[in-house]
This record gives structure tokens, C-alpha cells and sequence, in this order.
């Protein structure tokens, strides 16, 4: 999902955090880093507020969709982007924002659902991160979904199968300026 306004990073909306260079990977900005690795392990489909062309072109040959009621908040995204690919027998929800989650981190969790998880979350050092894995079983819940919570209450009241990893990026997001400066350990 790439549709939120970023407005922690930028108040005035004059900078967009996804186009932003990052530092820890030289020539690459935050969406396309993002979208890279998402692309290397599944069919990808990322949700966008806007269409603007130089958004469009970090995505590489991701397919995308644009969310018209962005706005609504972060439900509203995933919502959109279940209903475009609600077809799926699951899907991992990852984050534009989060650009240095790794490719087999997206990888272990779709693996987690073909094997019967109903619910996947990475864990690094103990603590639970993003993206997040969902089996089709949650589909008409997740359909659900409003406000700019997303699939937190689902998280907190369901069984959830969490999936070790070696990925210090599962904790790193770009929310603001100080945060492009940050890099995986």
C-alpha cells in the first residue's frame, strides 16, 4: 500500500517520502525500493492515491491500482487492494513505506499461508513487524475494514502464526525526514 499522504514526513505535502533517495540504497528511492522487493518474491499489486508519473514509474513492472478514496484512511487502501486482486487464495499486505523489508522476509510469509497459516507476521528479535499475511479466510473481514486502523484489530483478536526472520527492516518505516537516514542493522 502506497496511498497515504505522508503528512508526518512532509505537513505541507510539497515532498513525497516515496520518492525520497535513501541513503542505505544509493539510486534507489523509498517506493521503488519497497517495490522491488515485493515484486522478487510475489505478483504484486500497489495501491496508489495518486497517479502521478514519476510515482508510477518506481513501481518497475509491479501492477498498480489507484484508490479514489484514499482519504478514508488506511482500510479504505486495503480494501481496494483486496477487492482488485480478491481472487487470491491470500495476500501479504506490505507497506510502500517500509523500503528495507527483504524479499525473503514477503517470501517466508506467503510460504507460512500456503502452509495453512491463517494470519502471518515476521518477528526480528522478538518483536512482531510488517508486512502482515492474510488467508482468503479473512477476506469478507477484511472487506470490512474502515478507518485508518487497518487490520490491527484482526491482529490483536485472532491466532496468528508469527514467522521468524533475519530482517531488521520488518521495524523500519519512513515517516519522517529523520527517518531516511535510518538503515537496516
Amino acid at each position: 500500500m502506497a496511498a497515504g499522504r505522508g503528512r508526518r514526513f512532509d505537513p505541507s505535502g510539497a515532498l513525497s517520502k516515496l520518492l525520497q533517495m535513501l541513503p542505505a540504497a544509493p539510486g534507489h528511492t523509498v517506493l521503488a525500493s519497497a517495490a522491488h522487493h515485493l515484486a522478487a518474491a510475489l505478483p504484486t499489486c500497489i495501491v496508489m492515491r495518486d497517479q502521478a508519473p514519476e510515482l508510477l514509474a518506481q513501481l518497475g513492472d509491479c501492477d498498480y491500482v489507484h484508490c479514489a478514496n484514499a482519504d478514508e484512511g488506511m482500510a479504505a487502501s486495503l480494501v481496494c487492494g483486496l477487492q482488485h486482486a480478491s481472487d487470491a487464495d491470500g495476500w501479504v499486505i506490505a507497506l510502500g513505506d517500509m523500503p528495507y523489508v527483504q524479499s525473503a522476509t514477503i517470501a517466508a510469509l506467503a510460504l507460512a499461508l500456503r502452509r495453512g497459516a491463517d494470519i502471518a507476521v515476521p518477528v526480528y528479535q522478538g518483536r512482531r513487524g510488517n508486512p502482515v499475511g492474510f488467508s482468503r479466510r479473512h477476506l469478507p473481514r477484511l472487506l470490512t475494514l474502515r478507518g485508518d486502523q487497518g487490520a490491527r484489530g484482526l491482529l490483536q483478536s485472532l491466532p496468528v502464526v508469527e514467522v521468524v526472520v533475519g530482517d531488521p527492516g520488518i521495524h523500519l518505516d519512513i515517516d519522517t525526514v529523520s527517518d531516511i537516514r535510518q538503515s537496516p542493522a
